[in-house]
């Protein structure tokens, strides 16, 4: 599974790709106005440079024109930027698009599996269920990957599984488990994934013990 962080901010890019375990980036203007980004092409032109892995960079257009203006200009900034677009009709309809264009799409706020199906058969390159928003109205979100995966399985599409809204290391867990592509998480979530208590108590015991004998020596 790979594994994509989702921010705006350069320093947790930087950092998770210091890990070597960075394979791509997501982002959304919400995170880039928390970031206080302001010149966003220039931003993703940045985050680009540090990884050569997609960069996932969102339209704000909700007409299939402007989409497919917008798509193109996004695409040009870097080779690697994948144009993220929203489960609408005229996204879907965008998709198709885009696909013909060679342009590389992950299809947004996907909370079904039907629509999952609906955007692979548009030519999505990603879908990105989110997880954590259907947990926060009552839902099991795992299940939609479940389902996916399943659908996708049987029909031989080639879309990715994007898994998105993960807010804990278990969510990153219960999606390896069930065949997610992707998971994209906060850079807080993917720091948390190093850390159990355990193995926090056998390194802290090692170098006690190791201190103890370079002290007597």
């Amino acid at each position: 599974m790979q594994f994509f962080v989702d921010t705006a901010l350069l320093s947790e890019i930087e950092e998770a790709a210091a890990m070597g375990i960075l394979d791509g980036v997501t982002t959304n203007p919400s995170l880039m106005a928390k970031a206080g980004v302001q010149d966003f092409d220039a931003h993703y032109r940045a985050i680009a440079q540090i990884t050569s892995g997609p960069v996932s960079a969102e339209v704000i257009s909700t007409t299939y024109a402007d989409m497919i203006q917008e798509a193109r200009r996004l695409h040009a900034i870097a080779p690697n930027i994948v144009v993220k677009i929203p489960f609408i009709p005229d996204g879907v309809k965008a998709l198709k698009t885009l696909k013909e264009d060679g342009i590389p799409t992950n299809c947004t706020l996907i909370f079904s599996p039907l629509q999952a199906l609906i955007a692979a058969k548009a030519g999505a390159t990603y879908v990105s269920p989110f997880l954590g928003r259907l947990d926060d109205i009552g839902h099991e979100g795992i299940e939609i990957i479940r389902q996916i995966r399943r659908i996708f399985d049987n029909y031989g599409f080639e879309t990715q599984i994007l898994a998105a809204s993960l807010r804990h290391p278990y969510h990153v867990l219960l999606c390896a488990l069930e065949g997610a592509d992707v998971a994209t998480m906060p850079f807080a979530v993917l720091k948390q994934l190093f850390h159990h208590p355990l193995t926090d108590k056998g390194l802290a015991q090692f170098l006690a013990d190791y201190q103890k004998l370079h002290v007597r020596a």
